[in-house]
C-alpha cells in the first residue's frame, strides 16, 4: 500500500504515524513517500513535485496536508488521479476557485474530507441515540475554540475551527434539513502570521431545516473549549438535553451526556459516557487513526468503512457555508496583538497539547 503525503509539516506527520502504526496492526506493508519544498527526512522518499511524485510512485491514497492556502493547487494537480484522496480541513480558504479543482476529482476511487470529530465514540452514540429513539431537534448551539496565538503554521483563520462544530450538528442529525447561514459578526486580528487582518472569531446564527443553530468559535481562545448542546423533543413531546464536550482535558478525552428532567422538575440521567484511551505512540490521534483505517480497510480489501466518509459532496457544501460566512461577516477594528519588533512564535518540537 503506497501513501503520497503532500506536505510532511505537523498534519503530515500526524497522518506518518497514524498510517505506520496501521500498517503493522494490520499487517498491511505500508510505504510512505512524502512531496514538499524541501526535504526533511532522508527516510521517506522526497519528491518536489506532485506530477512528479504520482508518475515515479503510484500512491494508492494520497493526503493533501498542506497549509490551508495550498490546498486548490495541490489539489488541481490531482486532477485524473484514480486513487483515494484524504484532504485536511477545509477544503480551501475562502475566495479560492475551489470548485474548478473539485471539478477534476471525478475519476478519484474516493475522496474524504479530515473530519475527525465524528471519529469519537461521544458522537458515534450520541447519533444513534437520536437515529433509535426518533428525536427530533429543537436547537443546537456550540463553543468552539483553542488558542492558535503565534502559531508558526498559517491559516486561513476562524473557518478552520467552526468547521468541526457545524459538521457535528449536521452529521448528528442530517435528517432536520441543510445548514443555512443567517447573521455572523466577529472579529479579526494579527494573531497569525498569515496576516495582520485574519479572521479569527465568529459568533454566527445559522438554521438547519426549521431548526435554529447559535455558535461561537475563535482561534485566540484562552484555552482549548470545544463543546455542541443539543436539545430534543421526543414524539410524546419530552424534552432531552444532550452535551458533547470533546478533547477535555487532554486531546481524544470526550464526554456525552444525555439528560431530562421529570414532572418534579428533577434532573433524570440518560446517557454519560466518557472517552480516555490512550494508546502508547498515538498521543492526539486516536480519532484520526480511526479514521485512516477506514481509509486503509477501503483501500486495501475494498471493506465499508465504518460510517460514511465525508465526500466531495459534503466538503463542498461546507465550504460553501464557510465562505458564505467570509462574505457576509461583519467585524470591528482589528486587535494587535504584536507590539514589539518581533513576534515570537511556538516551535515546531513545541508539546502536542499546544499544538493540536
Amino acid at each position: 500500500m503506497k501513501i503520497l503525503i503532500v506536505g510532511l509539516g505537523y498534519a503530515g506527520n500526524r497522518y506518518r504515524r497514524a498510517f505506520s502504526y496501521l500498517g503493522e496492526r494490520l499487517k498491511i506493508g505500508v510505504e510512505i513517500a512524502y512531496v514538499g519544498r524541501h526535504q526533511r527526512t532522508d527516510a521517506l522518499p522526497y519528491f518536489d513535485r506532485v506530477s512528479s511524485a504520482l508518475s515515479a510512485f503510484r500512491p494508492d491514497i494520497v493526503v493533501v496536508s498542506v497549509n490551508d492556502q495550498s490546498h486548490v493547487a495541490i489539489l488541481k494537480e490531482l486532477g485524473g488521479y484514480r486513487g483515494f484522496i484524504i484532504c485536511e480541513k477545509p477544503l480551501a480558504t475562502p475566495t479560492q476557485p475551489w470548485r474548478e479543482a473539485c471539478r477534476g476529482l471525478g475519476e478519484a476511487k474516493g475522496f474524504a474530507l479530515d473530519l475527525v470529530e465524528r471519529y469519537s465514540e461521544a458522537t458515534r452514540q450520541l447519533k444513534r441515540e437520536v437515529a433509535c429513539r426518533g428525536w427530533s431537534l429543537v436547537r443546537a448551539s456550540f463553543h468552539w475554540g483553542k488558542d492558535r496565538l503565534n502559531d508558526y503554521r498559517p491559516t486561513c483563520g476562524v473557518v478552520s475551527e467552526v468547521i468541526h462544530a457545524l459538521d457535528l450538528v449536521e452529521w448528528i442529525c442530517p435528517s432536520e434539513g441543510a445548514l443555512r447561514l443567517e447573521g455572523v459578526v466577529g472579529v479579526r486580528s494579527d494573531f497569525s502570521i498569515s496576516g495582520k487582518d485574519v479572521l479569527d472569531t465568529v459568533l454566527l446564527t445559522a438554521s438547519l431545516g426549521e431548526v435554529p443553530v447559535a455558535g461561537y468559535s475563535s482561534f485566540v481562545n484562552v484555552q482549548r473549549q470545544r463543546t455542541v448542546d443539543l436539545s430534543f423533543v421526543d414524539e410524546p413531546g419530552r424534552i432531552f438535553h444532550a452535551r458533547i464536550i470533546y478533547d477535555t482535558p487532554q486531546w481524544d478525552h470526550d464526554h456525552l451526556r444525555i439528560w431530562t428532567r421529570d414532572d418534579q422538575g428533577r434532573e433524570v440521567l440518560v446517557v454519560e459516557q466518557r472517552t480516555s484511551e490512550s494508546i502508547p505512540g498515538l498521543e492526539t490521534l486516536q480519532k484520526l487513526s480511526q479514521f485512516c483505517e477506514d481509509v486503509l480497510r477501503r483501500v486495501a480489501w475494498q471493506e465499508s468503512p465504518s460510517q460514511p466518509f465525508a465526500d466531495l459532496t459534503t466538503a463542498t457544501a461546507l465550504q460553501q457555508f464557510l465562505d458564505d460566512i467570509s462574505q457576509k461577516v461583519s467585524t470591528p477594528s482589528a486587535a494587535r496583538y504584536v507590539r514589539s519588533a518581533a513576534r515570537v512564535l511556538l516551535p515546531e518540537d513545541a508539546d502536542l497539547e499546544s499544538l493540536g
